[in-house]
């Protein structure tokens, strides 16, 4: 894969997947924009790495901050060519248990961001003539799950964002691409203990092994990439009565799945 002179921003780049994402990019030629909450976290990946890295405090739920950063780094590198909304975070609380401050942050992080960031480069990118959008969603935004409420709320809208991305830049005659990720559990600090009753069909899965998965999706050009194959079948499975489809939820572990859960609510971001 030639990522060579390619310019790539990552929001949630200092640990988990996005740093994950970061090294390899730089592995393969990138110049690779690197956003993130957590400053340390952003010092030592600047350690590990060579000039082609760029590193940027930011909030993502600051609209605010997202218009100064985006616009530093359009002043630093003059265009982006691939851009990865990779930042999230989770709770991991019942509904009942939910403060609001916590619900609010779930949506600014994973939800307005990705309009706040997109909206910031998609201009640049249109006047350039191309230009690629990479959205880490979830499985749960694909079914949800207990002690998800937000967080898949959250990424059923992700979702939802890049189906309506991709059909608007098509509308508009845009040549803009558009790949969105929707991995199951992956074994990232951010879901620290969750577990899965059946692992050859729904394994907590690698984190390098998502990564590379979604740069080869980002590289071929794949609208959308599900892990694992499994997670496919509650597209049909939703043509059940909903009694059967939670019932066969229940059975396949989804609803247990973060019983064992010990991951906290963290301002960085270890994706799905």
């Amino acid at each position: 894969m030639d990522f060579k002179s390619r310019h790539v921003v990552i929001t949630g780049a200092a640990n988990g997947m996005g740093r994950l994402l970061t090294e390899r990019f730089l592995s393969l030629g990138a110049t690779v924009a690197a956003w993130d909450i957590d400053r340390e976290g952003l010092r030592s990946l600047e350690e590990q790495s060579g000039t082609r890295l760029l590193t940027y405090v930011c909030d993502v739920s600051d609209p605010i901050a997202i218009r100064r950063t985006a616009d530093q780094v359009l002043r630093d590198l003059d265009h982006v060519d691939i851009l990865v909304n990779n930042a999230g975070i989770v709770s991991g609380s019942y509904l009942t248990e939910l403060t609001d401050e916590a619900l609010t942050r779930t949506f600014a992080v994973n939800t307005l961001a990705l309009f706040r960031v997109t909206k910031a480069f998609l201009p640049s990118m249109i006047e350039k003539g191309g230009g690629h959008v990479v959205t880490i969603a979830s499985a749960a935004g694909i079914v949800g799950s207990p002690r998800l409420s937000d967080y898949s709320a959250s990424k059923f809208a992700a979702v939802g964002f890049d189906d309506s991305l991709r059909l608007e830049m098509k509308r508009l005659g845009y040549p803009i691409r558009t790949t969105l990720v929707c991995p199951f559990f992956v074994g990232t600090e951010m879901f620290s203990g969750v577990k899965s009753r059946f692992t050859f069909l729904l394994p907590v899965l690698r984190p390098e092994y998502v990564v590379e998965r979604t740069i080869k999706a980002i590289y071929r050009r794949r609208a959308r990439l599900v892990l694992p194959w499994f997670v496919y079948t509650t597209f049909p499975l939703r043509l059940l009565p909903v009694r059967t489809f939670d019932w066969l939820v229940t059975f396949f572990g989804i609803t247990t799945a973060m019983d064992t859960f010990q991951g906290k609510m963290s301002r960085r971001n270890d994706s799905e």
